[in-house]
């Protein structure tokens, strides 16, 4: 299980080593996206609060990066974190995100990607519920939902 201490080490020391990349052009990035998508996951965006599709969703499923169609997190770990954007706990695997610091719009943060496609998911902070305190915080347009049947 990672914690913020990971987190921070990942974003100061190097991320874990994906299990593959992808990389596309912007041309073609721009082909394969919707405007909100290729906004929010290329131009490091955002979504409004509580405008997500994936808000208020509780199926059972993996969500996948709508860029590269990796799992990032499964809906066991996601939370109502009442912030207007859906939360989770933990990725799907350890290598699935990238860490990087943020210091936009004046505030010290972790931003995460698709360790795979380096699209841009959100946040993630130490403010989360146990067993590991953390809450990722991610942009619906950055993911899809891979139902389980």
């Amino acid at each position: 299980m990672l914690t913020w201490k990971n987190i921070i080490d990942f974003s100061v020391n190097g991320n874990p080593t994906p299990d593959k990349r992808v990389e596309k052009t912007e041309e073609e990035w721009k082909a394969l996206l919707t405007t909100d998508q290729y906004r929010i996951t290329r131009k490091k965006g955002t979504e409004m609060a509580g405008t997500g599709a994936f808000c208020s969703t509780h199926e059972a499923g993996k969500y996948n990066c709508v860029c590269c169609n990796t799992p990032m997190f499964d809906s066991t770990i996601k939370f109502n974190s009442g912030t207007g954007w859906p939360s989770f706990t933990q990725p799907i695997k350890d290598n699935a995100i990238k860490y990087e610091k943020d210091s936009s719009f004046g505030m010290i943060r972790v931003e995460i990607m698709c360790n795979v496609c380096d699209a841009h998911l959100g946040h993630v902070f130490p403010d989360g519920p146990e067993p590991s305190g953390l809450r990722y915080c991610v942009n619906s347009e950055s993911l899809t939902l891979q139902k389980e049947d």
